[in-house]
């Protein structure tokens, strides 16, 4: 049995995705210098994604 074409391309979407996670905006604020360890993780600043 084939597989229908739109579910075939489903894996390939690799869209850049606006929002982060919580540990991947820790990540951008470390490489930043903003994040000291011991700081909350939960009110973060908005951070945009790494172009």
């Amino acid at each position: 049995m084939s597989m229908h074409r739109s579910l075939k391309s489903a894996n390939k979407i690799a869209a850049k995705r606006n929002v982060l996670k919580r540990y991947e905006r820790i990540d951008v604020l470390k490489e930043r210098g903003e994040w000291k360890p011991g700081d909350k993780a939960y009110g973060l600043r908005k951070t945009k994604p790494p172009v």
